[in-house]
């Protein structure tokens, strides 16, 4: 039994397929460290995996179809009972003797997110899709962002409720909810983390698939979190241009052209929408009944 006592960190493992791993990486967190729960929320997984996790000390829940990572969190999240909340992967990528830091590490932050180092192997055309993303978030933030698609992550669970029902249920999740807090104003911080090749099975990831979702996820995050930030430049683009084209009309043909008149007003309209969609955004972020 592990010497180091957790008594209100509840530890959420998402498992889908993991039969392979799953029972080395609850051997190891075990002996790690003593907390109030581990909870393994089985992603209606086709293979062994609801059986491997029911022979170890730890509840666990069950989903009658695969819903998604987002979704496997957002259960366990709920089921928890434990004030602070990490969220360990089930497929050997992330080692359990680095929860300690974690967990103390929180005391000084509302999420804290394990950052991997730059030696870290990673797919190729996953880590071009992060980057894209990382530089969307940045600027949608206006600042500089950690490692905020690493799974490996601990955060209030009081503050975690709160945003709940804007995350995602697929694999975007670690990445919304990151922007999530620190747009409602939540501290974010890191720890280092040594990350691991995964073990078991291959990565579901494909690249046109998981390319177009990608783009369609920068899409949802800049809508969700701060629509002016898009909208305002292209409306005064718009704007300068339709008033450049409009006063070279005048000086050259002594009138405004029609096409000039049109831009200009796409411009202020599309301004108007920015901040119709701004406070739209707002209040989907306050009220989950929206």
């Amino acid at each position: 039994m592990a010497d180091i006592l957790l008594p209100d960190l509840s530890v959420v493992i998402p498992a889908y397929n993991e039969e392979a791993t799953l029972a080395k990486v609850l051997e190891e967190l075990i002996r790690s460290v003593q907390c109030h729960e581990i909870i393994v929320v089985d992603d209606g997984s086709t293979d062994q995996t609801f059986s491997v996790a029911s022979a170890f000390p730890v509840k666990v829940f069950r989903h009658s179809v695969n819903k998604g990572y987002g979704a496997a969190l957002k259960t366990g999240i709920r089921k928890a009972t434990g004030k602070k909340i990490l969220i360990l992967d089930s497929d050997g990528q992330h080692h359990p003797k680095d929860i300690p830091a974690f967990y103390h590490a929180l005391n000084s932050f509302d999420m804290v997110i394990g950052e991997r180092n730059k030696n870290t192997p990673q797919d190729r055309t996953r880590s071009l899709g992060k980057k894209i993303i990382r530089i969307v978030g940045e600027y949608l933030v206006e600042q500089p962002l950690p490692d905020f698609n690493s799974g490996f992550r601990i955060f209030d669970r009081t503050l975690m409720l709160g945003i709940l029902h804007l995350l995602p249920n697929g694999f975007s999740f670690s990445t919304t909810s990151t922007l999530a807090f620190l747009k409602e104003g939540y501290s974010v911080g890191t720890v280092p983390i040594q990350s691991f090749i995964r073990e078991g099975r291959k990565s579901t990831v494909r690249f046109f698939r998981d390319g177009a979702k990608t783009i369609l996820l920068i899409l949802r995050i800049i809508m969700l979190f701060n629509p002016l930030k898009i909208f305002a430049p292209v409306s005064i683009l718009l704007i300068l241009c339709g008033l450049g084209f409009g006063i070279y009309g005048y000086i050259s043909f002594s009138r405004f052209s029609n096409s000039a008149v049109l831009v200009t007003l796409m411009g202020v309209m599309m301004f108007f929408i920015g901040l119709l969609a701004d406070q739209i955004a707002m209040l989907n972020r306050r009220n989950p009944l929206l």
